[in-house]
């Protein structure tokens, strides 16, 4: 995960994430898994790892823990 600010950006990859070519090295077909997983699960995320989540107030206690639920039974 890289975060800036609320802003944040799921990364598949076992390092940091610092520049473009580090985003190239990313398994996307492995975010593409995790995506349509958590689709399943109604939890939305962008459908592709190069976007940004933007969490913020509105989503309450509920929400996420949902999606923390969610990503427990992604597959590793």
């Amino acid at each position: 995960m890289q975060r800036f600010g609320p802003l944040l950006t799921l990364f598949m990859t076992n390092g940091p994430v610092r520049n473009f070519e580090d985003a190239q090295r990313c398994d996307t077909e492995r975010y593409a898994a995790l995506f349509r997983h958590l689709l399943e699960q109604g939890v939305y995320l962008p459908p592709s790892q190069f976007e940004a989540l933007f969490p913020s107030t509105a989503h309450r206690d509920e929400e996420i823990e949902r999606t923390v639920a969610a990503l427990e039974t992604f597959a590793r």
